[in-house]
């Protein structure tokens, strides 16, 4: 099982009802996943994140350089910005922000999901996300 499309699922299930946010967590021994995190970003920078972050989901572990500015590429990013971004490192401090609030938060797995406070460590059936994400609305009352 994949988070990618449980998560796809939720957000289609729960229009404006749930906010998405995603923090880069580049785990220090797997590899290519700090230039992973940055391609993310630099896609980010394009207006491209959710479509690179899904490829570099569904296209793991082929990851190297050489292959992330292939599927920028294919992306049709400027190919030349987005590898000054990641050769550069430009989004190296809100990567490090991110790693240093999973580490304040003793955060160690990925994925781990948030939905107000309530955490759920590593991948889940669209199910399971689904009874806390209705727990969660009726008692906010939404």
């Amino acid at each position: 099982m994949a988070a990618g499309p449980t998560v796809k699922q939720i957000m289609e299930t729960y229009p404006g009802k749930i906010r998405r946010v995603i923090k880069n967590y580049p785990y220090k021994y797997r590899d290519f996943a700090r230039i992973s995190a940055e391609a993310s970003l630099a896609a980010l920078d394009q207006g491209k994140y959710w479509e690179m972050h899904e490829i570099l989901i569904t296209r793991s572990p082929k990851l190297d350089r050489a292959s992330l500015i292939s599927y920028a590429q294919e992306l049709g990013l400027d190919v030349k910005k987005f590898t000054d971004s990641i050769d550069n490192g430009r989004h190296a401090g809100e990567i490090d922000r991110d790693l240093k609030l999973a580490e304040s938060m003793d955060l160690y797995n990925t994925p781990t999901f948030y939905i107000n406070g309530r955490q759920i460590i590593g991948e889940r059936p669209f199910d399971y996300f689904k009874k806390i994400i209705d727990e969660e609305l009726n008692q906010a009352g939404r």
